[in-house]
C-alpha cells in the first residue's frame, strides 16, 4: 500500500494516526463521556491530558478472566494454519491436550515448528511449535491422534471444553458438526465453509446444541484495526466513498530439491516447480499413510487433492477465501457491517495452468509448473451501501450512495504491500501488513508532510484539522517501527481471539446453561459472552469471497439477496450460480 510515501511521510503518517487517537479520547472525555465501564481503546494517564492504550483484555471485555483454569482445547487440523494458531496461543488461557491430523508429517511438524534448514529451531516464524511453547518434556503429555472419532471417544479422558478445526475448507461443517454433537464447543478456521449452504447448517447445529462456535477471522481481535476503526467511526475521514484493498504475493520463485529432499518425497508423484506453500509436494510418509481406501473415506479422490486442497475448486476457494475474505471482512468492519449490494469480478488462471503437464528432470523425477483449478490472480469490485441508501438502515433513501471496495490479488508479484486503503473527503486512513496505521489529511500544500490535530467538542462534531509538526502526545502507540517484529502478537488478533474464546466458555460455564444466541431489537443479547466473529457473522464473509467467486466464474454481476445472509432461509447463491 501507498507506493509513494517517503520514509519521512509514513513517520508523519504514523504521528497523525497516534496524535488524532489522543486527540479523539480527550475530546470525549472533555465532552462528559468518562464513562469507566466503556470499552474506550485509550484511558487516562497520571499526567495531566495523557492518554495510552488499554490492553486488549479490558478492551474486549475479558480481563474478569484472573483467576480462572485454563480450558482444556484439542487441535484438529496441523499444517499451516493450525501451526499458526497453536503458536500464538496463551496457555494461561488455553491449554492444548491433544492434537489431531491424518498427516504423520503434521503431527510432527506441530511439536517441532518450522525448523531452518539445517534443522535447528527458526525464531522467526509464527509456527513455533509445541515443543517450544510448553518444554520438550511438558509437550510429550500431550496426546496425539491421527483419527477424529479416536479423539472424540476420549473427549472425556482428555477433559476437552472445546476443539480448534484448522482443517481443509471442505472439510469444516462435517467435523464442526461432529464436535458439535459431542458437546464441545467449536474455534473453527476461516473459511468458515465452502457453501454457504454449509455455513446455515452449521450455525443451525451450534444454536440446537447450545455451543460456541467461534470463526476465525483475526481481525476482529485485533488492537491494530480495533483502533484503527475507532477513528473512522469519529467521521474525522468525512464522507468515506472507496476503501482499496489487496494482498498480492510472488509464488513464482524456483524450488530446488536436495538428494534428502527426494529421498522422503513419495515415488510417482510431482515435484513443485515453485516455492507455493499452496503446491507442497507429497511426502512419503503422508502417502503410506493415506492409501486410497483411507482418502476416500475422509472425503477425497487423491493424495493430492487432500495435500494440495486450495488448489482445487472442490476443497477449497482459492484466492478469495484464503486472503480476499480477511481484507473483505475488514473493509466490512470500517463500513459498520453493513451487507454489500453487489459484486463483479475479474479472475484469471494464466500462470500455473489448470491441467497438470509435468516434465522430467535430468534425475527421472517429474515437475509439474504448479497447476491449479483455482485463479491466480483476482480483481473483484463490490458496492456497499452509503449511510443515506436505504440498505445502510437509517432512512436514507439515496439509492445512488455508494461505497465501492476494490480487492486484488495476485500470486506473481509482491512488490506492493498488503493492506487496506480507507478514503475519506477530508482524509485516508492507510492499514499496512497488520502492524501499521498512517493517517493523512485531505487539502493543503503537501498534506502527506503536514502534521494533523483534532478539533472539536460540544456540540461540534470531531474534525481533522492541519497542524504544526510539532506531536503533543497521542499515545496509541500501535503502529510499529521498522525494527518490530513483523508478526507481533498485540495486533495480530490470533492470541486475543482464544483468549476471548476461553473467556466466553468459561462464561457459559458459570451460568450453568446452554449458549444463547438469542436477538433482541436487531443486537444480540448475549453480546459480551459470543465470540465477536460468531458463525452468523462470519457467514457474511463467507458469502462476500464465495459470490466474489461465483461472478468471476460465471463473468457476470451478482446482486445479493438479504435472505442469503439470514441463516433460517434456505436461500443460498449457490443454487443459481453454482459452486463459488
Amino acid at each position: 500500500m501507498a507506493l509513494d510515501l517517503t520514509p519521512e511521510q509514513k513517520a508523519q503518517g504514523k504521528q497523525n494516526f497516534d496524535q488524532a487517537a489522543g486527540d479523539l479520547e480527550r475530546l470525549r472525555r472533555a465532552n462528559g463521556k468518562d464513562d469507566p465501564t466503556r470499552r474506550t481503546f485509550m484511558k487516562s494517564a497520571l499526567a495531566a491530558g495523557a492518554v495510552v492504550p488499554v490492553s486488549a483484555a479490558v478492551y474486549f471485555g475479558y480481563d474478569a478472566w484472573k483467576g480462572n483454569k485454563a480450558v482444556r482445547l484439542a487441535l484438529i487440523g496441523c499444517g499451516d494454519e493450525g501451526g499458526v494458531l497453536v503458536g500464538d496461543h496463551n496457555p494461561e488461557y488455553t491449554q492444548i491436550v491433544a492434537v489431531c491430523d491424518v498427516r504423520p508429517s503434521n503431527l510432527e511438524r506441530i511439536f517441532t515448528g518450522d525448523l531452518k534448514p539445517d534443522g535447528t529451531p527458526n525464531p522467526d516464524t509464527p509456527r513455533k511449535g509445541l515443543n517450544k511453547i510448553y518444554g520438550a518434556e511438558e509437550a510429550k503429555k500431550i496426546k496425539t491422534y491421527d483419527d477424529l472419532d479416536k479423539l472424540l471417544a476420549d473427549k472425556t479422558m482428555l477433559g476437552l471444553d472445546g476443539v480448534i478445526v484448522a482443517t481443509p475448507l471442505v472439510t469444516h461443517r462435517p467435523i464442526v458438526e461432529k464436535c458439535l454433537d459431542a458437546g464441545l464447543h467449536v474455534l473453527c478456521e476461516k473459511l468458515m465453509a465452502r457453501t454457504v449452504e454449509d455455513c446455515k447448517a452449521m450455525i443451525r447445529k451450534a444454536k440446537e446444541k447450545g455451543l460456541l462456535l467461534s470463526i476465525g477471522h483475526q481481525r476482529h481481535y485485533s488492537m491494530l484495526y480495533a483502533h484503527a476503526l475507532e477513528v473512522v467511526q469519529s467521521g474525522i475521514l468525512g464522507d468515506v466513498k472507496h476503501i482499496r484493498a489487496l494482498w498480492h504475493r510472488n509464488n513464482t520463485s524456483p524450488r530446488a530439491f536436495s538428494k534428502k529432499d527426494l529421498a522422503e518425497i513419495a515415488p510417482g508423484t510431482d515435484l513443485p516447480m515453485f516455492r507455493d506453500t499452496w503446491y507442497p509436494p507429497i511426502l512419503k510418509k503422508d502417502a503410506e499413510a493415506l492409501p486410497a481406501d483411507r482418502l476416500k473415506a475422509l472425503g477425497f479422490d487423491t493424495i493430492q487433492e487432500l495435500i494440495r486442497w486450495r488448489t482445487y475448486n472442490k476443497t477449497g476457494g482459492g484466492l478469495m477465501a484464503e486472503l480476499g475474505s480477511h481484507q473483505l471482512d475488514a473493509a466490512s468492519i470500517f463500513l459498520g457491517k453493513v451487507k454489500p449490494l453487489s459484486v463483479v469480478g475479474t479472475g484469471m488462471r494464466s500462470y500455473y495452468g489448470t491441467k497438470p503437464n509435468p516434465t522430467k528432470r535430468d534425475d527421472g523425477w517429474l515437475t509439474d509448473k504448479n497447476p491449479r483449478e483455482c485463479h491466480d490472480g483476482v480483481f473483484v469490485t463490490f458496492e456497499f451501501p452509503g449511510a443515506e441508501h436505504p440498505a445502510a438502515g437509517k432512512g436514507g433513501k439515496n439509492d445512488d450512495d455508494i461505497v465501492m471496495v476494490t480487492y486484488s490479488s495476485f500470486s506473481t508479484n509482491g512488490f506492493e504491500k498488503y493492506g487496506e486503503c480507507i478514503m475519506g473527503s477530508k482524509g485516508t486512513l492507510i492499514t499496512e501488513e497488520e502492524r501499521d496505521v498512517y493517517l493523512f489529511k485531505e487539502g493543503g500544500a503537501a498534506p502527506r508532510d503536514t502534521g494533523v490535530t483534532v478539533t472539536g467538542g460540544g456540540d461540534k462534531k470531531p474534525a481533522l484539522e492541519a497542524a504544526a509538526s510539532s506531536y503533543t502526545g497521542g499515545g496509541a502507540a500501535i503502529s510499529k517501527g521498522s525494527t518490530a517484529p513483523k508478526w507481533d502478537s498485540d495486533v495480530r488478533g490470533y492470541r486475543t481471539e482464544f483468549e476471548h474464546f476461553a473467556y466466553c466458555i468459561r462464561r457459559w460455564q458459570e451460568l450453568k446453561q446452554q449458549v444463547s444466541y438469542e436477538k433482541k431489537d436487531g443486537k444480540w443479547v448475549h453480546a459480551d459472552i459470543l465470540p465477536r466473529c460468531h458463525g452468523e457473522i462470519a457467514m457474511a464473509d463467507a458469502i462476500l469471497a464465495l459470490t466474489a467467486n461465483m461472478s468471476m466464474n460465471k463473468r457476470i454481476r451478482i446482486d445479493f439477496d438479504k435472505n442469503w445472509f439470514d441463516p433460517d432461509s434456505k436461500e443460498v447463491p449457490e443454487t443459481k450460480y453454482g459452486l463459488g
